[in-house]
């Protein structure tokens, strides 16, 4: 009976190609404790998301073609997943124990961009993935309300704020360090020193993704933002009308003039399906977001469709992507998420390929 190697699996699991980072799983260094007990093979793929799309589909083609092998008897693969960290950027400070800070911006309001942020940081954790969100849209902060937890106040940990925990995702907001209705009325150089305590004053800890809720437009926090920590890129939200696409344009700028890669534009509110009739009616215009899409040259990571049962998620504090999973809205939330980790993943993992394209 033929004895099977390390050398004849590897050579086996070369054959799987990383659609993302365009090289076989095995000189990513994707396969981890291999071991080899007669015709016994287990091993681990360690991806770099949770969220990876594909994650089910490698799992089963690494199974067939190891158990291929001549001698194997039995296959045991282990499906994990470690976020790298993304590069750092210049003299900018560091987050501890925060390996990705995603911005999730928009060019002006009313366009979803705060639901945006919370379904698609809810879709994260959901998936496995270690989550914070950071409520900086500090004139309207209300992320707390659509995580249902409005009516909390942190605790203090040794002069560091401890995150609210909701939904499986850390969390800290204006809103819970100043409850209420009166508004915070703040110039630029305070709301500086504002997103300087929210990153280095919280007690996150160990996160993959720190999601950033940042006030609409093009202003001080985003300058901030970016100024202060390497942010590993922003994903800006639209609704498919002609106005909001003007804003998004700018804000796309912005963030280009900044140094901070776009990982995406997704189209919120895209359309609406009648429930009694399932017509389909474009309210806000069609394609718009496809289009941006394609005029500068990134990602479109989805649309989402209008629903009253979004609306009614946020205002009772359970994001749809947890009160009805499999519906459209919310497997359009956890498909932009896992856009969103596939790009956040293509950005951290860029050093490495240059190297690897280097070692050919």
């Amino acid at each position: 009976m033929a004895h099977v190697t390390e050398a004849d699996v590897y050579g086996a699991l070369s054959q799987i190609v990383d659609p993302d980072l365009h090289k076989d799983i095995v000189r990513l260094g994707f396969i981890k404790d291999l071991k080899i007990e007669g015709g016994d093979v287990s091993f681990r793929i360690v991806l770099t998301t949770p969220a990876c799309p594909v994650k089910e589909q490698m799992e089963t083609q690494a199974r067939e073609l190891v158990s291929a092998l001549p001698g194997v008897t039995g296959v045991a693969v282990t499906m994990d997943a470690e976020v790298p960290k993304g590069r750092g950027l210049g003299e900018k400070l560091s987050v501890e124990g925060v390996r990705n800070i995603i911005a999730i911006s928009s060019g002006k309001g009313g366009v979803g961009k705060s639901t945006v942020a919370v379904n698609l940081a809810v879709s994260l954790a959901r998936d496995g993935a270690r989550v914070g969100l950071m409520d900086a849209d500090v004139y309207g902060p209300n992320v707390p309300l659509m995580l249902g937890v409005g009516h909390m106040q942190p605790q203090i940990n040794v002069n560091k704020l401890v995150p609210l925990e909701a939904h499986g995702l850390r969390l800290m907001s204006m809103a819970v360090l100043k409850p209420g209705d009166e508004p915070l009325i703040v110039r630029g150089p305070i709301l500086h020193s504002l997103v300087r305590q929210f990153l280095q004053d919280v007690e996150w800890g160990e996160l993959d993704y720190l999601i950033v809720d940042m006030p609409p437009g093009t202003g001080d926090v985003q300058l901030s933002l970016a100024q202060l920590v390497p942010v590993q890129g922003a994903v800006l939200v639209t609704t498919p009308q002609e106005v909001a696409l003007a804003d998004v344009r700018r804000a796309l700028r912005m963030f280009e003039a900044v140094n901070v890669p776009v990982l995406g534009v997704v189209e919120n509110m895209s359309y609406f399906v009648a429930p009694d009739t399932g017509t389909r009616y474009n309210i806000f215009g069609e394609g718009g977001g496809q289009r941006l899409s394609a005029e500068y040259g990134v990602p479109f990571l989805g649309a989402v469709p209008l629903a009253m049962e979004v609306r009614e998620g946020g205002d009772r504090g359970i994001p749809i992507v947890v009160s009805n999973p499999e519906s459209p809205q919310a497997r359009a939330f956890h498909h932009v998420a896992e856009e969103v980790a596939r790009q956040v993943s293509i950005e951290a993992m860029k050093p490495e390929l240059v190297v690897l394209g280097k070692a050919r």
